[in-house]
């Protein structure tokens, strides 16, 4: 028994493979347990970069006095294009800026620093008296530091004075890792200010002071004309890459599963567009257990069942044909000698059934024609042929001596075609344009080559035919006119035989009106045998 696999099967399971495969890939990203390198792509797309560049800015500030910050702060500036400020936890400007920091950006501070509580406060930033420069103060023996000497030892000193406090390792300068050990998260904020427009980027950090200052915490401000501050406070290139790679996948886990539902659909485009156009032994692959491959399955087996009863039908007419010839012709012969025996006034009263009998001797002679065309295709043998000497004796055999031909046909232009069956559709056109516009104007055959084809044209200046008839001139008994009478012409097989002429020659045939008058039949044939 044959696994029969759904198509929306098929398409909600590879959606959801899809589905995991991008979680796969964003957990991935977004949960490494390392922490990036602040200046890789990792660390600039987790927001790395004035989280770090906050870290080497206070470092700097600690290790130096008051007066100099505003140096260190336009250093940073020129390297990273945006203006730093420092602020205290209150909205005081430490740094000295120059313009008032906007209330948008005071009430941000104020909201960042009741949410940030745990931070060390700042609680002012004069210099305490520190030791003298070269000297270290006397510790306590064991792991505890001593009171200092001027300080006494009594309960006064640990509750009314200041306890000791060892001195904290120096870092070194270069290189500088600084190792942040606050929230797990940088706490900061962003706000937009106007006139003009403006983005600041708050961070609250501690200052990484020496041993003459205890630790404390400031807010440092970053001011941009741009919102991602020239990437130091979004660098939105990392997001760009991101979503590059999901498209990607997407589209690496998706093309495969999309062209092979496109593949098999446009290809029974193609085919039944072909069984339209009467090809019934065209087939497709039926390898497919899903809807697709069952739709080729009925496909195919319509085909079969058209041809097969286009083809009876086609025979039945064929044999019809057959069996009305010989009553046809003896009828002919019965009335040739009847005509004989007859004087001049009796001959003129027979011309009328003379008539009718002909009329049907061509009627059964184009019904064979066109079954012997369609039931013997696939005994005709196909071979490169010289156009020109067959349009020559086709326009000698047609030619009623009162019609102007106009041939465009290369000498050495060759078709690959059946000598007979190319004659047979080209005597066709013609006639029809010796019926229908023979008297209107010229009648032209011209043919070139296009690549590996040879475009054949038999057109005319009459009146054309309505355009809603033209798609159906090449079926069976089909006529524009209403009326079937001798004086409007045949009997609706001669573009029927064409077509059934040229496509057993491999080839297609098509039509269309002329402007502003005229009608043009167009064949294809190939120039040589397919490969």
């Amino acid at each position: 028994m044959k696994f029969r696999r759904s198509l929306f099967t098929r398409i909600l399971a590879w959606f959801f493979i899809n589905l995991l495969v991008l979680a796969v890939v964003v957990i991935g990203v977004f949960n490494l347990r390392l922490r990036p390198d602040p200046h890789s792509f990792l660390g600039g797309l987790f927001g790395g970069g004035m989280f770090s560049t906050s870290l080497l800015i206070s470092r700097e500030l600690g290790d130096r006095p008051k007066t100099q910050w505003n140096d260190i702060l336009k250093r940073f500036a020129k390297a990273y294009g945006v203006e730093f400020r420092v602020v205290s936890a209150d909205g005081r400007d430490l740094s000295g800026g120059a313009s008032p920091i906007p209330d948008t950006v005071l009430k941000k501070i104020g909201e960042l620093s009741r949410r940030t509580r745990g931070f060390p406060e700042l609680p002012g930033l004069q210099s305490r008296p520190g030791p003298e420069a070269g000297s270290r103060p006397e510790m306590g023996a064991g792991t505890g530091a001593g009171p200092r000497p001027e300080m006494g030892s009594g309960p006064e000193a640990m509750t009314g004075g200041e306890l000791p406090r060892p001195r904290p390792p120096r870092l070194p300068d270069t290189p500088f890792q600084p190792v942040f050990r606050g929230p797990p998260e940088p706490a900061s904020f962003m706000a937009r200010t106007t006139s003009p427009t403006q983005y600041w980027y708050g961070i609250r950090v501690p200052l990484l002071t020496t041993m003459d200052r205890p630790p404390t915490s400031v807010i440092l401000l970053a001011v941009s004309d741009s919102m991602t501050g020239n990437g130091l406070f979004f660098d939105p290139m990392p997001w760009f890459i991101l979503a590059a790679v999901v498209v990607v996948i997407s589209v690496l886990l998706w093309l495969p599963l999309v062209r092979g539902l496109t593949r098999p659909i446009a290809r029974m485009t193609v085919v039944t567009g072909q069984i339209a156009r009467g090809r019934f032994d065209i087939r497709l692959p039926e390898r497919r257990r899903d809807e697709i491959g069952e739709l080729a399955r009925s496909i195919n087996h319509m085909a079969k069942r058209l041809d097969a009863q286009v083809r009876g039908q086609k025979r039945f007419l064929g044999d019809v044909a057959h069996e009305l010839a010989s009553p046809i012709a003896r009828l002919q012969l019965s009335l040739g000698i009847l005509e004989n025996r007859l004087g001049p006034e009796e001959f003129e009263a027979l011309r009328d059934l003379r008539e009718e009998v002909e009329h049907m001797s061509y009627l059964v002679n184009e019904l064979l024609s066109f079954t012997r065309a369609e039931v013997g295709a696939s005994k005709v043998a196909l071979d490169t042929v010289l156009l020109k000497p067959i349009v020559d004796r086709i326009i000698q055999r047609e030619s009623d001596g009162q019609a102007e031909f106009r041939v465009e046909v290369s000498d050495s232009l060759v078709v690959y075609a059946d000598v007979h069956l190319l004659s047979r559709a080209l005597a066709n056109l013609v006639r029809n344009a010796l019926r229908y516009a023979g008297s209107a104007g010229p009648i032209g055959i011209a043919a070139e080559p296009v690549g590996d084809r040879v475009h054949v044209e038999v057109w005319d200046s009459g009146p054309g035919v309505p355009e809603d008839a033209l798609p159906r001139l090449f079926e069976p008994f089909y006529r524009p006119e209403l009326s079937r009478e001798r004086s409007t012409g045949g009997v609706g097989l001669g573009l029927s035989i064409v077509r059934t002429c040229v496509e057993t020659c491999k080839g297609t045939v098509s039509c269309r009106n002329l402007k502003p008058t005229g009608f043009s039949v167009t064949m294809e044939f190939l120039t040589r045998r397919p490969e």
